[in-house]
């Protein structure tokens, strides 16, 4: 189908433009080195390894993945400086350790004492160590030891004196940047992360403790503070497909979404004054539920429609105001949704078509599963 039109695609299809996605993590690229920070980019949006080759220059090196099975896999294709930024599951701890004595480099995170005892049972062979990263909560409430409790200085004392153990840095995600609205607001978050990190890193520089720092967050790492140049790494992952949320807070402009779902018309119904369309839940994500006034997608090109509800493989389409001319969207018309989270949509579609200006390209195949 290269070279064929996207609108030839059976539906629902998530279609991704190669253009945008390579001008989106140039741009990161170009941000970080402006900045002197190393980029850590995060794969868990796409989980596909042409869009890890562009994220990363080509160097397949220095990449943050939120599952083991995404681990493996980048793992499995020649990746190395791998972050499995997800705090320890105890059920995985085999798998990592394989991973450790495997690659060049492969790093854990935990923000717990529990999960150190574990590491210290499994004893890494030829005398090798495990590189751990601290997680630290500095206002996401999320994963993470609080940034302002003794117990994280002491978590991250007792990881610098375990043998076979090594503390490589402090990670921490600012993703209460998602509740902002504007540059202003993103900046203010971004910088009040960065300021408790770097003097978290302080406090361990007081006990003779020098390792890296890392915080990301897409909306963040779109706009940074100059503090952030004082950081080892960032570690964003949205900004290479972006999605309407993102646009929403201020991170981008819609034109710099990479991603849509097409779908198409399967059914009039006038005395609801509705459409139905083939894209359901298990095409698109139900994040936007209330959080848009066109429902949980934008309809390109049609600001006046709104997708009202979705059950499995069904979408109901209402306009906003006024009656619906069904005469505009005859059965087996195509409508394109812009997702509310990208994340959340690409995670359920088995292949992304990727094009150049509504032309065919060829097919990614993400991996999938924990």
């Amino acid at each position: 189908m290269e070279g064929q039109a996207i609108s030839t695609l059976c539906t629902p299809a998530l279609v991704v433009d190669l253009d945008k996605v390579k001008k989106n993590a140039q741009r990161m690229i170009e941000r970080c080195q402006k900045m002197g920070v190393q980029l850590r980019p995060h794969m868990k949006t796409h989980k596909t390894l042409e869009c890890a080759d562009i994220m990363t220059g080509g160097s397949r090196r220095c990449i943050v993945v939120s599952t083991l099975a995404e681990a493996c896999f980048y793992a499995d294709h020649g990746f190395d400086d791998i972050l499995y930024a997800y705090c320890l599951p105890f059920d995985k701890v085999e798998r990592c350790a394989l991973l450790s004595e495997r690659l060049d480099l492969f790093q854990v995170l935990l923000d717990h004492p529990d999960a150190l005892q574990q590491l210290k049972k499994r004893p890494l062979k030829d005398g090798r160590l495990w590189h751990v990263w601290l997680k630290i909560d500095c206002g996401n409430g999320r994963a993470g030891v609080l940034h302002s409790e003794p117990e994280a200085l002491r978590l991250a004392q007792a990881i610098a004196g375990t043998e076979g153990v090594e503390l490589t840095g402090v990670y921490a995600h600012c993703g209460n940047s998602y509740n902002c609205r504007g540059v202003e607001q993103i900046q203010a978050v971004a910088q009040e992360t960065t300021t408790l990190t770097l003097q978290f890193m302080e406090k361990l520089k007081a006990f003779g403790i020098i390792c890296k720092s890392s915080i990301g967050s897409t909306p963040s790492c779109s706009h940074p503070v100059k503090d952030m140049e004082q950081l080892s790494e960032v570690h964003p992952g949205n900004y290479v497909f972006y999605d309407t949320q993102q646009s929403v807070i201020g991170s981008c402009s819609l034109g710099d979404v990479a991603v849509r779902v097409l779908t198409r018309v399967i059914g009039h119904c006038p005395h609801r004054n509705q459409l139905l369309i083939d894209c359901g839940w298990t095409g698109i994500s139900l994040d936007g539920a209330g959080k848009l006034p066109t429902g949980y997608a934008m309809i390109e090109g049609h600001p006046n429609l709104k997708l009202l509800s979705m059950t499995q493989e069904h979408g109901r389409v209402e306009p906003i105001s006024g009656p619906l001319d069904y005469s505009k969207y005859p059965l087996g018309s195509m409508l394109t949704l812009i997702p509310y989270h990208s994340c959340a949509s690409a995670v359920m579609h088995p292949v992304y078509h990727v094009h150049s200006e509504g032309r065919l390209l060829g097919k990614w195949t993400p991996t999938c599963g924990w």
